[in-house]
């Protein structure tokens, strides 16, 4: 591989969720690294770093003209070849240096069909794409109004957030208020181009999956396909995943019709994204579309199911380059498992399984360290203490070795009163 020049990655996010894709990319290109504060784990894997600090640390709001600016003296001095990001809260940002720089890229009004789940909506009933019913409301009256149209179940939800945060099952007329009260908070701890106001949508029965896809020229192409499991209902906290290297809906060609055409929708042409969709009676539903790598780790357990590297296909598509999707592995399954603790406190100790205690163990990891505070939904999101991860031939097996691993898993919690 050519490593002359720089690819730039914009922000480095969570050491425990994205340090594999900063190691692998830095195998790939000599990276520069712009983020929001000085290097600590991620020093190793880049050449350079600039430092743009957040406009809001809480809210995570990056400084957008800085990074441009930055961006555009560091390609005055040095050969800038990409840009990419795996950071929700910087895709747009991203997108606007690619533009700026006239680099590959997902497109800015392509990303914003992805951000904003509201614009993501109008783009896929533009185009006929299967999804549910939604309407965007802005108080409480026109979600029950709606709610009321749908039929219950309904789904609310804020329209820029990530990681499921702030989204709600209701299950009748009794739980539309707190739904909405829930989606509506949280739409204010982000972006404020997406605060205020929710969507409600029809929910629908069946499996969830996504599908991290690659785009090269506007041609799309999967390349991880993981089953979704979720927990912490009427909330929607994904508690694993689990992706098979031989998945025959990798082959489906209705779900390669819906993807394919979706992203011909949404207008984006280079770059990676995240597709989450439910399996109905209807045939597959487009949940949404996130223009980044999937997060949860799927990425990882992706590699190591298939040996298809994430990393390097960002860093090839960043660069203009088609993506190598060759599997190195023909069959198996692995899956991950998050533990959550039983209620709302203070980390105390956590005692995890080594590989070998139970068949297919791979890794079993804390993800805080003791003295965390971890708060279950509503009060907090992405509660989680601990993973695991296995292998197996199928996967009922791997669901299985995931069960045992994780009755394994110990925690000490000093519980809130």
């Amino acid at each position: 591989m050519d490593r002359e020049g720089v690819v730039l990655v914009v922000g480095s996010a969570r050491q425990t969720y994205r340090e594999y894709l900063l190691d692998s990319a830095s195998r790939r290109a000599d990276l520069w690294l712009l983020d929001g504060a000085p290097n600590t784990w991620q020093g190793p894997y880049v050449r350079h770093t600039s430092v743009v600090p957040l406009v809001d640390q809480e809210r995570l709001i990056p400084n957008r003209e800085l990074l441009v600016k930055t961006a555009q003296e560091i390609a005055a001095d040095h050969p800038v070849t990409g840009v990419f990001t795996y950071d929700e809260t910087l895709v747009v940002t991203a997108a606007y240096i690619a533009e700026a720089l006239g680099l590959p890229g997902l497109s800015v009004d392509g990303v914003e069909n992805c951000r904003n789940k509201h614009r993501n909506r109008l783009a896929l009933t533009a185009a006929g794409l299967p999804q549910p019913r939604f309407a965007y409301v802005t108080d409480l009256s026109e979600a029950v109004t709606v709610a009321a149209e749908f039929g219950y179940p309904v789904v609310v939800k804020p329209r820029g957030c990530g990681a499921s945060i702030g989204v709600v099952r209701a299950a009748d007329a009794a739980e539309i208020e707190a739904a909405f009260t829930v989606a509506e908070a949280a739409s204010h701890t982000g972006a404020p181009a997406y605060e205020g106001g929710v969507l409600v949508e029809e929910y629908l029965e069946g499996p969830e999956i996504s599908i991290d896809g690659a785009l090269h020229r506007g041609e799309y192409q999967p390349f991880f396909l993981a089953r979704k499991r979720i927990g912490a209902p009427p909330y929607f906290e994904e508690v694993g995943h689990t992706v098979s290297v031989d998945d025959p809906l990798l082959r489906d060609p209705e779900i390669l019709r819906v993807l394919t055409e979706a992203h011909r929708a949404v207008g984006v042409r280079d770059g990676i994204t995240h597709t989450e969709i439910r399996l109905t009676a209807r045939g597959p539903a487009i949940i949404e579309i996130n223009a980044r790598l999937g997060g949860d780790l799927i990425p990882y357990i992706g590699r190591l199911a298939t040996g298809i590297d994430p990393a390097f296909v960002a860093v090839d598509l960043a660069r203009g380059l088609g993506p190598d999707l060759t599997r190195t592995h023909t069959t198996g399954t692995v899956g991950i498992r998050f533990l959550n603790p039983p209620v709302d406190g203070r980390i105390l100790d956590i005692r995890l399984p080594a590989p070998g205690d139970v068949p297919g163990l791979v890794e079993a990891a804390a993800m805080v360290e003791p003295g965390a505070v971890l708060r279950l939904p509503p009060h907090d999101y992405i509660a989680r203490f601990a993973y695991v991860i296995c292998r197996a031939d199928s996967p009922s097996a791997c669901d299985a070795a995931l069960d045992a691993a994780a009755a394994l898993v110990e925690v000490d919690v000093e519980a809130f009163q």
